[in-house]
C-alpha cells in the first residue's frame, strides 16, 4: 500500500511538472511566428513567444526588462528553460500569450525535528523575488502541512503578511483531501504580491506528535496541484510545486500607454489594463489570431477553411471569408439564409417537398415547446432549491422571531438572492473590499442608492441553525454608534449572507501602519478611537441583553469613517454567552499577535480574552508598530512582549510612535500605557473589565478635550454621571432607549448554546 501511494505521488508530480508539449505547436509556429525573425523560438518543449526572449539571443529579441529573459540550458536532453538564468533554479513550465500567465517551479519549505526534544534535523525556507511579475491571486494557494504548525507568507515589499495554523493530536483526526486546519491548512493569495518569504513555526517543536509527524511544510502552489493525504504528515514526497505568475508589459495603463512612443499593441489588437500588478496586456481582436506584440502578428482567421469555425450549412451552403469574420449564403438552386442553425438552405421544391417542410416545421415547434417546458421545470427547481436553502438556514424561524420581536419598528430585512446579486454585479471580483478567516466582504449598491457591505461567510454548521438565527436577531438589535450596523441577511443561498452598513474610510490598521495616513493620526484622535472601541466592548460584555464576546478584536476589525469615528466590525467569530455561564469551552480561533495566551492554553473563552486583544490594539495606537512582525529582531517580533519589556525597563518613549512623541502628552501617554499593561496581564483574573477600561479612557479623553478638568477624579462614582452612565445600564434596540432591568420577554426565549464553528 505504501509503495503504491509513493508511485502515485511520483506519477502526479511528473504529470504536473512535466514539459507542456502541444503536437500542433510546431505546425502553428510555421504559419504564425511567435517571435521576431532570426530569434530563438523554443527551448526544449517550451515555446518562447515575444515579448519573452532567449538570454543567448540578441537583446532586441525580447522586451527590455530582465523579467522577460529565458535562460536555456542546452546541456540537458531535452534543453531545460529557466527564468532569468539557470542559477535561479526557477524552471519555466509554460508561457501563455492568451492568458498572460507564466508557470514556474518553486521549492517547498520544510522544518523537520528528530527524536531529541528541541533539536531541528533540517530546515529549508524558500523565498521568491518575482520582479515585475505578480503572483497570481486567482490561480495559487498558500498551504501549510503538519500537526504542530504555523506558517506565514511575508510579502517581500513589507506591505502585508498572513498565514494559517494546522493543529491535531492524532493521525485519526485528519481527513484526506481536506485542508481545514487539522493536519493541513490553506489560504488565498492577495493581489499585487511581487514575491515572498516563507516562515514556518512550531508551537511545541513537534514533541507531542513526533510519532507520526516530525516535519512542517509550507508552499505556494497552483490550485489543484496538491491533494492532502494523511501519509504526507510523515513525509511529503515533493520538493517542488508549480506556481503561476501573471505578466503584463510596461508600467502604465492602456489610456496612458497609447499616447507614449513605446506602446506595444500592434494592428488588429485590443488593450486591457492588468488586474494584478501594473502595466497592460495586448490580445488579438475576435476573428484574428497570432502574437499581438509582433508587427502584423494578428492575422485574419479563415473560418471557411475549418467547418468547426463557421456555422454555415455544410451541405448546400457556401462560406465566404471576410477580414475578421465570414458570411454564409446558399448555393445556386437553393434558397434560405445559409446558416445551419437558422433556416438553412433548401431546394426550390415541389408541393410534396413543401408538405415535408411543413411537417418538419411542426416537429420543430414541438421540440421548441418541449424545450420551453424544460426551462420552466428547471426554473421551478431553482425556486424550490431557494426555498429549501431558506428553510435549511432557519428562514422561517427568523421570520417568526422578527415578527414577535417588534411588529412596528423592526428594521432588519431579509433580502432575496436576486437583490444581492444585482447589488454586487453578480459578486464581481472588483467589488471585493476585504477577505478574512470567516468569509469575503463585497461592496454593494441597493436600488435606493444605499451603499452596503455584503459578507459571504463560510459554510454554517447545520446543527447550529437556531444559534445562527438567534445571533442574527441579537446583533440586529445592537444600536450603538460605534458598531457596524447589521441591516439584514439573505438565506436563499447555501451559505447565508449578512448585510451591514458600509464604512468608507478603511481600517484602523491601515491608518496606523500606512506612512501616508499615520501622520494624520494625532494623539487626541488615537485616544478617541481607543475610548470609543473600549466603550463598544464594554457595551457588548455588560449592557447587551445577552453578553457577547467578540473573540477577534484587532485593528483590522476596527473601521473608520470620514470623521475617524471607530466602528467595530466582523462578528463572524463572536460568541453569545448564556446568562448562567461566565466562560465557554471552544476551539481556539483568533489572530496571532492578538490571542489571549490564557485562552490559547486552556481553550476557556471569557470576556477577559477581549480585554487582552484590546490591550494589543492600544499598544498599536501608542507605538505605531504591528502586533506581529518577522521583520523585527526575534525579541521584538511579538509587540505585546516587546512593549511590556520596554515599560519594565523604563524605555517606553523609545518605542512610542514618532507622530505623537513630540505632541507634549508624555504624562498621558504614560498613563494610557499603564492601562495597556494591565490589559496584557497573563492571568485573566488580573486584568480589568472592559467597563473599567472604558471609564478610564473616557476620563482621559475628557481631560484632553477639557484641560480644566485635569484635577477632577474621573475614576470614582462621579465618573459614571460625567460619562453619561445611569444607575441601570441603558440598552438601545431599534432606536428605542430602555432600562436594562432584565432580558425582554422575547429575548428570554432565546436558548444560547456554544457554537463549535465560526460563520
Amino acid at each position: 500500500m505504501v509503495i503504491h501511494w509513493l508511485l502515485l505521488k511520483v506519477v502526479v508530480l511528473g504529470a504536473v511538472l512535466g514539459p507542456y508539449h502541444n503536437p500542433l505547436a510546431a505546425e502553428a509556429a510555421a504559419d504564425d511566428p511567435i517571435t521576431k525573425p532570426g530569434c530563438r523560438s523554443t527551448c526544449g518543449n517550451l515555446s518562447i513567444p515575444y515579448p519573452f526572449g532567449s538570454r543567448d539571443s540578441d537583446p532586441s529579441c525580447r522586451n527590455g526588462p530582465s523579467s522577460f529573459e529565458v535562460d536555456c540550458d542546452d546541456s540537458t536532453d531535452p534543453p531545460t528553460p529557466y527564468w532569468y538564468d539557470k542559477s535561479s533554479n526557477l524552471q519555466i513550465l509554460n508561457i501563455s500569450l492568451e492568458d498572460h500567465e507564466m508557470r514556474i517551479t518553486m521549492f517547498i519549505g520544510q522544518d523537520c525535528y528528530n527524536s531529541a526534544p528541541y533539536a531541528a534535523r533540517s530546515r529549508t525556507i524558500p523565498s521568491l523575488v518575482s520582479g515585475q511579475f505578480p503572483i497570481s491571486n486567482t490561480k495559487n494557494k498558500f498551504t501549510g502541512v503538519g500537526c504542530d504548525t504555523a506558517v506565514y507568507f511575508l510579502d517581500r515589499r513589507g506591505d502585508f503578511a498572513f498565514g494559517c495554523m494546522s493543529l491535531c493530536n492524532d493521525i485519526a483526526e485528519v481527513t484526506n483531501g481536506s485542508c481545514s486546519g487539522i493536519g493541513c491548512c490553506e489560504t488565498s493569495i492577495p493581489r499585487n504580491s511581487f514575491g515572498y518569504n516563507i516562515s514556518i513555526a512550531s508551537f511545541k517543536n513537534h514533541t507531542d506528535v513526533l510519532r507520526f509527524n516530525n516535519c512542517s511544510y509550507a508552499f505556494v502552489a497552483e490550485i489543484g496541484f496538491y491533494n492532502f493525504s494523511s501519509g504526507d504528515l510523515w513525509r511529503l514526497e515533493l520538493d517542488k510545486a508549480p506556481l503561476v505568475l501573471d505578466w503584463a508589459v510596461g508600467d502604465k495603463n492602456c489610456s496612458i500607454a497609447k499616447k507614449s512612443g513605446d506602446y506595444m499593441c500592434t494592428n488588429n489588437t485590443r488593450c486591457t489594463d492588468a488586474e494584478n500588478g501594473r502595466g497592460y496586456k495586448c490580445a488579438c481582436l475576435k476573428g484574428f489570431h497570432g502574437n499581438p506584440y509582433l508587427v502584423n502578428g494578428c492575422q485574419d482567421i479563415d473560418e471557411c477553411a475549418d467547418s468547426n469555425k463557421n456555422q454555415c450549412d455544410e451541405v448546400n451552403g457556401q462560406c465566404t471569408n471576410v477580414v475578421g469574420n465570414y458570411t454564409c449564403s446558399c448555393r445556386k438552386g437553393y434558397h434560405g439564409d445559409g446558416w445551419k442553425d437558422r433556416q438553412g438552405c433548401t431546394a426550390n421544391a415541389s408541393h410534396l417537398v413543401r408538405i415535408l417542410v411543413g411537417v418538419g416545421a411542426g416537429i420543430a415547434v414541438l421540440l421548441f415547446s418541449a424545450g420551453f417546458l424544460y426551462l420552466g421545470i428547471q426554473k421551478m427547481k431553482l425556486i424550490r432549491l431557494k426555498e429549501h436553502y431558506f428553510k435549511q438556514n432557519g428562514g422561517l424561524l427568523l421570520q417568526q422571531q422578527l415578527h414577535e420581536r417588534d411588529r412596528t419598528t423592526n428594521t432588519t430585512k431579509i433580502f432575496s438572492a436576486e437583490e444581492l446579486e444585482k447589488a454586487t454585479n453578480n459578486y464581481d471580483v472588483s467589488r471585493i473590499v476585504g477577505r478574512g478567516g470567516y468569509g469575503t466582504v463585497y461592496k454593494g449598491l441597493l436600488p435606493n442608492d444605499t451603499v452596503v457591505a455584503i459578507k459571504k461567510s463560510k459554510l454554517v454548521d447545520k446543527t447550529q441553525i437556531e444559534q445562527f438565527v438567534n445571533e442574527v436577531i441579537v446583533l440586529s438589535q445592537i444600536n450603538h454608534r460605534n458598531v457596524v450596523k447589521l441591516l439584514g441577511c439573505c438565506l436563499e443561498t447555501e451559505v447565508p449572507l449578512l448585510v451591514y452598513e458600509f464604512v468608507n474610510n478603511g481600517t484602523l490598521f491601515d491608518h496606523i501602519h500606512n506612512r501616508n495616513k499615520s501622520f494624520k493620526m494625532s494623539w487626541d484622535t488615537r485616544l478617541r478611537i481607543a475610548s470609543d472601541t473600549a466603550g463598544v466592548l464594554s457595551y457588548l460584555h455588560s449592557a447587551a441583553s445577552i453578553p457577547i464576546i467578540h473573540r477577534d478584536v484587532k485593528s483590522t476589525n476596527i473601521l473608520l469613517d470620514d470623521n475617524y469615528t471607530a466602528k467595530v466590525s466582523d462578528f463572524g467569530a463572536s460568541r453569545l454567552v448564556p446568562l448562567d455561564q461566565a466562560e465557554l469551552s471552544t476551539l481556539v480561533q483568533g489572530t496571532l499577535g492578538y490571542l489571549d495566551p490564557e485562552y490559547l492554553q486552556t481553550n476557556q473563552l471569557t470576556e477577559k480574552s477581549d480585554v487582552y486583544s484590546f490591550g494589543v490594539v492600544l499598544v498599536e495606537l501608542i507605538t505605531g508598530k504591528k502586533a506581529l512582525s518577522f521583520d523585527r529582531p526575534e525579541k521584538e517580533r511579538n509587540l505585546a512582549m516587546h512593549f511590556l519589556s520596554a515599560l519594565k525597563n523604563n524605555r517606553l518613549f523609545q518605542i512610542v510612535d514618532g507622530v505623537i512623541a513630540n505632541e507634549g502628552n508624555d504624562e498621558q501617554v504614560r498613563e494610557i500605557a499603564n492601562v495597556a499593561k494591565r490589559c496584557l496581564m497573563v492571568k485573566g483574573e488580573e486584568r480589568p473589565t472592559m467597563r473599567e477600561v472604558a471609564i478610564e479612557l473616557e476620563g482621559f479623553k475628557e481631560k484632553s478635550s477639557h484641560p480644566w478638568m485635569s484635577n477632577v477624579d474621573l475614576h470614582g462614582e462621579e465618573a459614571l454621571h460625567l460619562l453619561g452612565e445611569k444607575t441601570h445600564p441603558t440598552v438601545y434596540m431599534d432606536g428605542i432607549e430602555t432600562m436594562n432591568t432584565g432580558a425582554s420577554d422575547s429575548m428570554k426565549n432565546l436558548v444560547m448554546t456554544p457554537v463549535n464553528s465560526g460563520r
